[in-house]
């Protein structure tokens, strides 16, 4: 599983590349933002607070961490496909840091037999039977790794995350609402959240089978559960740990940590990408 399919990655990469920050609103202006003493904002400043100020203010555009495109083996796909690098994460859900970008982290997923031989299936594929250049929406777990800036609205009854990429959306009820017995599956599932001091601990569950967490096609089903811990530990950085448990293609649950930046005095654009799609086309199984 640690070999890739460059050519699937490559596109894929190419066709989710973020704009440039410069190319977004013009003389928009992040409000609120803790300075230091010479002026210059304060990310490591404290977290904001909620309007009651009992719970931690998620809201913001942000930014997932990326493995620069030079000096790493991102470097094999170009840095014109990917100039700002790859989110650390999208090409394997196990990797954490840079250098694991491509390789995924040395211990390996706990998969029954079928999800991994599925998994070698889908690489093999070189990428024809994947969702992203299909225009297809990502799961949950895998939009913390989006090329593209997303941005959090909260309020007392949800938290709302717009991703830039294909106009998607998820909803995190905070009203205390269980999750549904009998649910639709959705690419994204439903989630349900609640806090547990400065963390929001959201669940979800109800997703389609068949949804792949990553670019080498690691497999999702129907029967996952995840858990994701939420917290911004200061002003300009935000911490996810997410728990996968889904008995029907691992043998155990299992724990990733993204993390996202905060992008200050910009704004999301509409970027669809089935807009003048012409990658799949040339992405031929073998």
């Amino acid at each position: 599983m640690r070999q890739l399919a460059t050519v699937n990655i490559a596109a894929i990469a190419f066709a989710l590349a973020t704009l440039p920050l410069s190319a977004q609103w013009p003389e928009v202006k992040t409000k609120r933002v803790p300075l230091t003493r010479d002026g210059k904002p304060n990310l490591t400043g404290p977290a904001p607070k909620t309007a009651g100020g009992k719970t931690t203010d998620f809201s913001g555009v942000w930014l997932s961490a990326k493995a620069p495109c030079e000096g790493t083996s991102t470097a094999t796909f170009g840095c014109s496909d990917a100039p700002e690098g790859i989110p650390i994460g999208f090409l394997d859900i196990t990797s954490t840091r840079p250098e694991e970008v491509e390789s995924g982290a040395k211990e390996r997923l706990p998969y029954q037999p079928w999800a991994e031989a599925l998994a070698r299936q889908r690489m093999a594929g070189n990428g024809k039977d994947s969702p992203i250049p299909r225009c297809l929406p990502m799961p949950s777990v895998a939009h913390w790794n989006s090329f593209h800036p997303q941005k959090l609205v909260q309020n007392e009854e949800a938290l709302i995350i717009l991703d830039e990429y294909m106009a998607q959306y998820r909803q995190i009820f905070l009203d205390g609402r269980a999750l549904p017995k009998d649910p639709f599956p959705y690419f994204k599932g439903y989630s349900v959240g609640r806090w547990e001091g400065d963390t929001l601990v959201v669940e979800t569950m109800g997703f389609k089978d068949g949804l792949w967490l990553d670019a080498k096609g690691n497999p999702l089903t129907d029967q996952a559960r995840t858990v994701e811990r939420i917290r911004r530990p200061n002003y300009g950085n935000l911490e996810i740990q997410i728990t996968v448990n889904d008995p029907k293609a691992y043998t155990r649950p299992w724990t990733v940590t993204r993390n996202l930046k905060i992008a200050l005095d910009t704004e999301l654009l509409e970027y669809i990408c089935n807009e003048n799609e012409k990658d799949i086309a040339h992405m031929v199984s073998k």
